[in-house]
């Protein structure tokens, strides 16, 4: 797929001088510091080394104070409590956070809900509320979920059932009637970082809970595993506060994880052993988890329960206090992990079918399908192969308890959200944020919103805007890479939204000869410049075989790239990470 070249535009320069010299690190380094906001000595030493006691006041959150005086009253009363979330990652992340927390705090009145997939859908359910009234609960803590759920929050209320909303979804018009809302993009919020997940702001509450009953924060630190698989599964920025927990929630994952998470690694055939790469035909070896592998190996695992079966497994197995317990919950899970793989591949395939046929539809600037046999536990999944095969706005929608249910999946210059808001009166339920979101509609409203929703991408999208971007930090030239360079470059970490891996760009560059597929359509080569005096580096292209015959021609070509460590037999070697490549005519597109 063709993509367009975004050079970042550079920082500005006295503080780049300025930054390299009090730092000691190469002018380039600099610049990616100013890039990302950091321009003073302090702010880099707050960036490279992150500290904990740099985390926010929780009662800084709207109505904490209300939430945690709730919570005591509870456990002085001897009142149940029902820990609430929703069935993906981040929704499960928080319920195993929360209610172990409570567990460890002498509440004996306690449980977790996780509501059906597909029975209940999304978020607090009715179902949810009557089994917490039949039950006898007083007070139900839901996590990742219940910003928007104002009619079933106050029917909880007729029951004598109260709420402590912990969410971090946009808000519709009106809050719901809550003991407490925990949700900093209220639009009142006093909160100074509106970028949490779900699980992020149940790490909030327990902090809060801590800090009123003088519990030392490190009690706390051990949950920080959870919210760092939040963060990276839910892809929310990783700045400011989520940087904090993801730098110590990575360190914890590495070299402690729970029992939970142990397990799913094991399955996925990385953390502790070589094994063979079926596809590369090369080895991986022990090596520290990124976000990147949170996303990738662990996110999906946790995930696949709320799929196939209930999202309940998952938190069983986030709960399990030793290895042999949490063995039984993994295989189970990884089972279902097979099964959801299956799934996606199956209907992918049939919606790319599905697409091919149609010209309207292959033509169109947004992708909106829909077929009733769809199984809804994989949709998303669906939804996201939709929009990196066409890189366009997409919609998968199957029926659901005589509903049209949908997962939404967006492209950098297109607000999904905003999208199908301009469409709420047509649906019955819709909520998320700019690049995801879900839906459900009645049957007979369908055609209504695939034209305004159609319509609305096309009114939005400029030709332009339907080519995929490589964003560029800054161009360089190869004799800069260097093992002092890649070591501060390594300390950037963790990346993800707000703080990418950087990207390089060096142009004119040759094969020195060794160009080979590997794999199914991948290229390995080395790469040098000629008018640079610099040995040649190793490179590995993903995923872009079309590129084979320009390498093989021997045509200059500018490349753009990620800069890695690659171990092989206890060696350690920088190897680049071709995200593009074009030949040098036609290469540079800045815009």
């Amino acid at each position: 797929m063709e993509k367009r070249w975004k050079i970042k535009e550079k920082g500005e320069s006295e503080t780049i001088k300025r930054l390299a010299s009090e730092l000691n690190i190469e002018d380039e380094l600099a610049n990616l510091l100013v890039q990302r906001g950091v321009n003073t000595f302090d702010e880099a030493r707050a960036f490279f080394r992150p500290e904990l006691t740099q985390l926010h006041d929780p009662f800084l959150l709207n109505d904490m104070d209300k939430a945690i005086e709730r919570i005591l009253r509870a456990k002085k009363n001897n009142e149940k409590i029902l820990v609430f979330g929703d069935y993906d990652v981040d929704g499960t992340t928080a319920v195993a956070l929360v209610f172990t927390f409570l567990q460890s705090q002498g509440f004996e009145y306690l449980d977790f809900y996780i509501p059906d997939r597909y029975i209940e859908g999304y978020g607090v359910s009715k179902k949810g509320i009557d089994f917490a009234g039949d039950n006898d609960f007083k007070l139900v803590i839901a996590l990742d979920c219940g910003i928007k759920e104002v009619e079933k929050i106050a029917y909880a209320k007729t029951l004598g059932i109260d709420f402590i909303v912990c969410d971090h979804h946009r808000p519709g018009d009106h809050l719901p009637d809550a003991i407490a809302v925990l949700d900093p993009k209220r639009t009142d919020s006093t909160y100074p970082y509106n970028e949490l997940s779900g699980c992020g702001l149940g790490f909030k509450l327990v902090q809060a809970y801590a800090q009123y009953n003088n519990i030392p924060f490190e009690m706390l630190q051990s949950y920080l595993d959870l919210v760092v698989v939040s963060i990276a599964s839910d892809i929310v920025p990783i700045t400011g506060e989520n940087r904090i927990l993801a730098y110590f929630g990575l360190k914890l994952i590495n070299q402690s994880p729970r029992p939970g998470f142990e397990t799913i690694l094991r399955y996925s055939n990385i953390n502790r052993h070589a094994v063979e790469d079926q596809d590369m035909g090369e080895g991986i070896f022990n090596r520290e988890l990124t976000i990147s592998d949170l996303v990738f190996l662990i996110g999906p695992r946790i995930n696949a329960a709320g799929r196939i079966e209930s999202g309940r497994n998952s938190v069983n197995l986030l709960i399990s206090p030793d290895i042999e317990q949490a063995m039984v919950f993994a295989q189970q899970i990884n089972e279902f992990n097979t099964t959801r793989r299956d799934l996606d591949a199956s209907i992918t395939q049939q919606a790319l079918d599905m697409i091919g046929k149609d010209i309207a539809m292959s033509n169109a600037k947004a992708t909106v399908v829909f077929n009733p046999e769809w199984h809804k536990g994989v949709i998303g999944i669906v939804a996201s192969r939709l929009t990196e095969t066409y890189y366009r706005p997409t919609i998968v929608l199957t029926l659901s308890n005589g509903l049209l249910t949908g997962s939404a999946r967006s492209i950098k210059d297109f607000d999904i959200y905003d999208a199908i808001d301009a469409c709420s009166d047509l649906l019955e339920h819709f909520g998320g944020h700019k690049y995801a979101a879900g839906l459900s509609l009645k049957p007979e409203n369908f055609e209504k919103f695939k034209a305004r929703f159609e319509q609305r991408a096309a009114d939005t999208l400029e030709d332009y805007m339907l080519i995929p971007e490589v964003e560029i930090d800054m161009e360089i030239d190869l004799n800069k890479i260097n093992f002092k360079f890649l070591r501060i470059l390594k300390q950037f970490a963790p990346f993800g939204p707000g703080n990418m891996a950087p990207v390089f760009l060096t142009q004119g560059v040759l094969d020195a000869g060794h160009a080979r597929i590997v794999g199914k359509n991948h290229i390995k080569l080395s790469v040098y410049q000629p008018d640079v005096r610099c040995n040649p580096f190793p490179a590995i292209a993903f995923q872009l075989g079309e590129h084979f015959s320009t390498i093989e021609k021997n045509i200059p070509m500018d490349i753009c790239y990620h800069i890695e460590e690659n171990e092989w037999n206890g060696t350690k070697s920088i190897q680049l990470n071709l995200k593009d490549l074009k030949p040098r005519q036609d290469a540079i597109q800045v815009d």
